[in-house]
C-alpha cells in the first residue's frame, strides 16, 4: 500500500468494548478526535507522522473554510456564467462600473491555486488522497488549461492585440465554470435536508434562463457585427415598436437593449413569435433556425425531465421505495418475525386506508360524488345525534364534506386541553374517552361505539378538549374540519339551531352551560356574517350574478364593506360586471361609498375604462369624491396614463387643480416634455399662465424642457 493511503493503527485492546454499539461509539469518538487534531484553523491538513508527506498541508474537500470557499466560488461561477455572454455581446457600450468587474477573475485565479492543494477521492478505491504530486499531475490532465485560459483578461489582450475580435471570442472560455454550478447542483440534489423535486425544479428553471440569456445576447451581436451603414438592415436597426424607433440602437439605453434581445429570444423558443421582432437578413435567419432546433431540444428536455419527477414522485412510487428501505433495514439489524410483521402491516395500512372514497373520486363532478356519498354515509349521519332533525339538504352538504381516515389500536385521536378543528364520526370500531387527572391518573369516562361523535362540543362552543379520545380497535372514522362545517351552517342557520338543540340534549348539559352554548352559538352565527360580506365580494369579483342574488336575497347587506372598505360596487366596478353593478344599484347599494384607499366605485370604473358602468353610476348619483384631485391628476400625468387622464378630464374634474405645490397637471405634463398630454389639458382648458408656489408657469416649464412642439402648444394657448 502507498504511502498516502497509510491507515493509523488502532490498538485492540482500547476498543474492546462490551457490544457492538459501544463499539462503534468508541470508534466514532476516536475518529472524530483524530480529526480535530489533524484540522488546523486555516481549513489544511497536516499528516499523520507515518506518512512519508509530514509537514505537506493539503486541503480536504469535506473542510469547513473549503465548503465556505467553494460556496463563495459558485456565486461568482453564477455571475461570470451569465455575465461572460452579455459582456461580449454588449461590449460596446458597457459602462465602465461593469468593466470594472474584470478583477474577480483573481478569484478564479486563486481557486486553480487552491485545486493544486485539493484532496480528492479515487475512483477505484474511494479513498482520499494526499500526495500533492499527484494532486497537481490529476488537476494539470483535467480542467487546468480551460481554468486558467478563463482567467486570462481577454477583453485587454483584444484592445492589446488591435481589436482583433478572433481573440474576444475566448472569452467564451469562461462558460467552463458552470461545472461549478452543476457540481453544486449535484451536491444539493444528494443533501437529504433539501428536497429533491426543489433542487431539480431550480436546476431546471437555471438551464432555461441560461439558455434564453445566452440566445438574447447572440441575437443582439449579430447585429452589431455588421457594419454602421448596414444595422438597418438588421432585426433591431429596422425594428419600430409604437413610437419608439431602434435604427440608432447603440444609442437606446443598455437595459431597453437587453430586454429587446431577451424578448426576442423567449417569444423565438417559444416558437409563439408575435411577428414583431423577427430576423431580417440570412445570418438572423440561419442562426434563429439552429437556435429554434436547439429550443426544441431543450424543451424536449424540460418537459421529460418534469414529467420524471411527477411520475417518481407518485404515491405508489413513494411506497415501493419506502417499503423496500425498511426491508432492507430490517434485514440488516436482523429483526424478528413478529416486529416484522407489525411495521408492514402499518405501512401497508397507510397505504390502503389512503384510497378512501375522497381520494378516489375528486375528478367526479360534485353532483355525483354526492348521490355517492349520500348512498355511503347519509343513513350513519342522519343517525348521529348531533343531525338529528336536520333538513336533508343540510346532510346531504354534511356527507360530502366527510373524510374517511383509519386509525390502529393506542393511537390518540383528541388530546385533553388541546384546541380541536376537526369532528369525528365513528363508522366502525371502537374508542374511549379518557379524563386525565392531576397526578397523571386516568379514568375512563365513556365508550364510543359507531355513530357516536366526537369533538362537537369543542369544535362547536370553541372550548378546548374536555377528554382525551383513544382507540380501542383499528377503527374508521369520518372527518369533518370546523371550517367546512361553519361554512355549510351559513346558508344553513335553522339547522345550525336544531344542532344547539341536539347538543344540548346529547351532553345533557346544566343551564350555565346551555347558555355557554348558546352564546357561542350566538358569536359563530356572528363570525358567519363577517364571511357572508366576503362571499358577496367574492361573487361581484367572479360575475357571479345568481349566486350573489342568492346571497341578497338570504340577507346579506350588498353595501356592507369588507375589511379594506371595499363594497360588492367596487368589485364589480373594478372588474366591469355591467350587470352586477346594475343589481346591486337596484338593491341600493351606496354609489359613493369610498374604501380605504380613498377610490369610490365610479373612480374605480374610471380607472378600468369601463364607460357603460361610468354612465350607469353617474347617471345614479355617483361621484368620483377624490381628496386631493390636484394631487391625484398629477400623478397621472407623471405615470403617462393618458387614457386615465382623458377620461377623468372628460368626467368633469378640474384641469386646472393644483398640487401642494400649487401645480397644476400642466405644469407636470410641460416639465416631462408631454406635448401630447399638454395638448390634451389645454384642450380641456388648462390654465397656461398658472403659477406654482415658485412662480413659474407651464410656459416656463415647456421652455426649460427644449421641447419645440411643447412649446408651440403652449404658446399657442397663451392669451
Amino acid at each position: 500500500m502507498s504511502a498516502e493511503y497509510e491507515l493509523n493503527e488502532i490498538d485492540a485492546a482500547e476498543t474492546s468494548l462490551h457490544g457492538s454499539l459501544g463499539s462503534r461509539l468508541s470508534l466514532f469518538a476516536r475518529e472524530l478526535k483524530s480529526r480535530r487534531s489533524s484540522w488546523h484553523s486555516s481549513g489544511a491538513l497536516r499528516l499523520p507522522h507515518s506518512c512519508c508527506y509530514y509537514g505537506s498541508f493539503v486541503i480536504h474537500p469535506n473542510g469547513r473554510w473549503y465548503r465556505i470557499w467553494s460556496s463563495a466560488v459558485f456565486l461568482w461561477s453564477i455571475y461570470s456564467t451569465f455575465f461572460t455572454p452579455f459582456e461580449f455581446a454588449f461590449f460596446r457600450g458597457l459602462p465602465d462600473h461593469l468593466l470594472d468587474l474584470e478583477c474577480v477573475q483573481l478569484i478564479f485565479l486563486a481557486d486553480v491555486a487552491v485545486h493544486f492543494l485539493l484532496a480528492y477521492r479515487d475512483a477505484r478505491t474511494y479513498r482520499m488522497v494526499y500526495d500533492k504530486r499527484r494532486i497537481a499531475l490529476r488537476y494539470i490532465k483535467g480542467s487546468f488549461a480551460l481554468d486558467i485560459l478563463g482567467c486570462f483578461p481577454w477583453d485587454s489582450i483584444y484592445k492589446a492585440t488591435g481589436r482583433a475580435e478572433a481573440v474576444r471570442c475566448l472569452v467564451w472560455l469562461r462558460l467552463y465554470r458552470a461545472r461549478n454550478i452543476l457540481a453544486f447542483f449535484r451536491r444539493m440534489e444528494k443533501d437529504i435536508r433539501i428536497s429533491y423535486l426543489f433542487t431539480r425544479v431550480v436546476k431546471l428553471v437555471t438551464v432555461e434562463l441560461h439558455f434564453t440569456h445566452t440566445a438574447a445576447c447572440a441575437f443582439y451581436y449579430l447585429a452589431t457585427t455588421l457594419p454602421p451603414a448596414r444595422e438597418g438592415g438588421t432585426w433591431i436597426g429596422s425594428l419600430a415598436l409604437g413610437d419608439a424607433r431602434y435604427a440608432g440602437f447603440r444609442e437606446v439605453g443598455l437595459l431597453t437593449r437587453y430586454v429587446t434581445s431577451l424578448y426576442l429570444a423567449v417569444v423565438t423558443m417559444a416558437t409563439v413569435g408575435y411577428g414583431d421582432i423577427h430576423a431580417v437578413n440570412p445570418r438572423e435567419m440561419a442562426f434563429t433556425a439552429v437556435y429554434i432546433s436547439f429550443s426544441i431540444l431543450l424543451s424536449a428536455y424540460l418537459v421529460g425531465n418534469m414529467t420524471a419527477l411527477i411520475v417518481r414522485g407518485s404515491r405508489t412510487e413513494r411506497f415501493r421505495d419506502r417499503m423496500a428501505d425498511l426491508i432492507r433495514y430490517m434485514n440488516r439489524n436482523k429483526l424478528g418475525a413478529g416486529v416484522r410483521s407489525q411495521v408492514k402491516d402499518h405501512l401497508l395500512l397507510q397505504y390502503e386506508s389512503s384510497y378512501t372514497r375522497d381520494r378516489i373520486v375528486d375528478d367526479i363532478p360534485v353532483a355525483v360524488r354526492s348521490k355517492m356519498s349520500q348512498t355511503l354515509y347519509l343513513d350513519m349521519v342522519s343517525r348521529v345525534h348531533l343531525f338529528k332533525g336536520c333538513s336533508e339538504d343540510f346532510l346531504s352538504q354534511i356527507v360530502v364534506k366527510l373524510h374517511e381516515e383509519f386509525f390502529l389500536p393506542g393511537e390518540v385521536i383528541l388530546e385533553q386541553g388541546t384546541v380541536v378543528d376537526q369532528i369525528y364520526i365513528v363508522a366502525h370500531g371502537c374508542l374511549e374517552e379518557v379524563a386525565t387527572g392531576e397526578g397523571g391518573s386516568e379514568d375512563i369516562i365513556s365508550e364510543l361505539l359507531p355513530y357516536d361523535i366526537v369533538g362537537d362540543v369543542s369544535v362547536v362552543c370553541n372550548v378546548p378538549q374536555p377528554h382525551t379520545v383513544r382507540v380501542c380497535d383499528l377503527c374508521s372514522l369520518l372527518r369533518i374540519d370546523k371550517q367546512s362545517l361553519t361554512s355549510i351552517l351559513q346558508i344553513y342557520s335553522k339547522d345550525s339551531r336544531q344542532i344547539l338543540s341536539n347538543l344540548l340534549k346529547g351532553r345533557g348539559g346544566t343551564e350555565s352551560r346551555g347558555k355557554q352554548l348558546e352564546s357561542d352559538i350566538a358569536y359563530l352565527i356572528s363570525r358567519q356574517e363577517a364571511e357572508l360580506v366576503l362571499g358577496v365580494n367574492n361573487a361581484a369579483y367572479h360575475g357571479d350574478l345568481s349566486r350573489l342574488k342568492g346571497l341578497v336575497s338570504a340577507g346579506a347587506d350588498p353595501s356592507k364593506p369588507d375589511h379594506d372598505g371595499r363594497t360588492a360596487l367596487h368589485v364589480a366596478a373594478l372588474r366591469g360586471y355591467e350587470d352586477i353593478v346594475r343589481f346591486l344599484v337596484q338593491r341600493g347599494a351606496n354609489v359613493n361609498s369610498i374604501d380605504k384607499f380613498g377610490n369610490s366605485p365610479l373612480l374605480l370604473a374610471l380607472k378600468s375604462g369601463h364607460e357603460r358602468i361610468t354612465s350607469l353610476l353617474a347617471k345614479h348619483g355617483a361621484a368620483l369624491n377624490l381628496e386631493d384631485a390636484g394631487g391625484y391628476l398629477c400623478r397621472v400625468v407623471t405615470d403617462g396614463k393618458v387614457d386615465l387622464l382623458s377620461r377623468l378630464l372628460r368626467s368633469g374634474v378640474d384641469p386646472n387643480c393644483r398640487n401642494y405645490d400649487q401645480r397644476t397637471p400642466l405644469h407636470v405634463a410641460a416639465a416631462e416634455g408631454l406635448h401630447l398630454v399638454a395638448s390634451m389639458l389645454v384642450g380641456f382648458g388648462a390654465d397656461v399662465l398658472a403659477k406654482d408656489r415658485w412662480g413659474n408657469t407651464p410656459l416656463d416649464e415647456g421652455r426649460r424642457c427644449s421641447s419645440r412642439p411643447l412649446v408651440r402648444i403652449l404658446e399657442h394657448a397663451t392669451p
